[in-house]
């Protein structure tokens, strides 16, 4: 018996051993899953490293046969000529673009929060149906907004201002929902029950309580909605002008209607591509640290 006992024992052991060995195995990466990775960050970073290349460069050699690979020596030529440009005012651009980004990311963020804390954890008759509605707005296009919308701006008088661009996208149903469903799953019920007993109103509950809890959420949304803000194009160029642009619309002003000059339109656009790197630099360890929280609460 004891020698049957020790025999199984083992036995649990060895499978236990085999288990573990075919678990690393599953798990470890083989040679094509790296040729595939590196295949696809290829791909992804060569329309950047293309773009920089073409900006370098002057109008005569992009056109060659075959074009060039490699950086030229005229990139602080094609700047000066960008900023210098009359008729894109890239410089205003710049600091518009940035203005309307960051308030809009900020008040995405804060209303957002603060709805999707109020759909998730409160109580409150009509709680789905507002949901609803809510979810309802993402489901129509921006574009089929934009006759009304405009309509609304020539009203207040707000066409050609910067505020035209800022506050029609404060909040969105995008946004609302995102936070929802995080924070019907990140906030137990308990921890805003024992904060109401302890005397917090609700608007505490939410800063001192809730707010910590969403940030990588918080995170995520605030990047999208500042790429999405900093590369939006149609909407500034219906309701802004020449005079007082974004930044996409100053990069389609770069564009002359009878020469396409490439490497001042490409320098712009590596100008303009360096604060959603900043951003993303900045937000990036806080995507992924709520990645993987989300990933170790799974």
């Amino acid at each position: 018996m004891k020698h049957a006992a020790k025999r199984s024992r083992r036995a649990v052991v060895r499978g236990s051993r085999q288990a573990v060995a075919g678990s690393a195995r599953l798990w470890q990466a083989s040679p094509l899953t790296y040729i595939v990775l590196i295949f696809a960050i290829v791909l992804s970073a060569f329309p950047l490293y293309w773009m920089f290349v073409v900006a370098t460069r002057t109008n005569a050699v992009v056109g060659a046969v075959p074009p060039p690979f490699i950086a030229g020596q005229h990139l602080g030529g094609n700047l000066r000529r960008v900023f210098e440009n009359e008729q894109a005012h890239f410089a205003k651009a710049l600091i518009n673009s940035g203005i309307a980004s960051a308030v809009v990311a900020l008040s995405t963020v804060f209303f957002a929060s603060l709805a999707g804390f109020a759909f998730a954890k409160l109580r409150f008759k009509g709680r789905n149906a507002l949901l609803l509605i809510v979810v309802a707005t993402m489901m129509v296009p921006v574009q089929m907004g934009i006759i009304p919308l405009y309509m609304v701006m020539v009203h207040l008088h707000w066409t050609g201002k910067l505020q035209a661009v800022i506050v029609p996208f404060l909040v969105t149903g995008f946004g609302v929902f995102m936070m929802r469903q995080y924070a019907s799953q990140a906030i137990p019920d308990a921890l805003v029950e024992a904060a109401r007993v302890d005397g917090a109103s609700t608007f505490r509950i939410f800063w001192s309580v809730v707010l910590p809890a969403l940030r990588p959420a918080a995170s995520v949304l605030a990047l999208f909605t500042f790429m999405s803000t900093w590369n939006e194009f149609i909407w500034p160029r219906a309701v802004l002008n020449p005079e007082n642009p974004t930044v996409q619309y100053s990069l389609a002003l770069l564009n002359s209607a009878y020469f396409n000059d490439y490497t001042l339109m490409f320098a712009g656009t590596v100008v303009a591509t360096i604060p959603l790197f900043v951003v993303f630099v900045v937000f990036g360890r806080q995507i992924i640290s709520g990645i993987m929280e989300g990933a170790v609460k799974a």
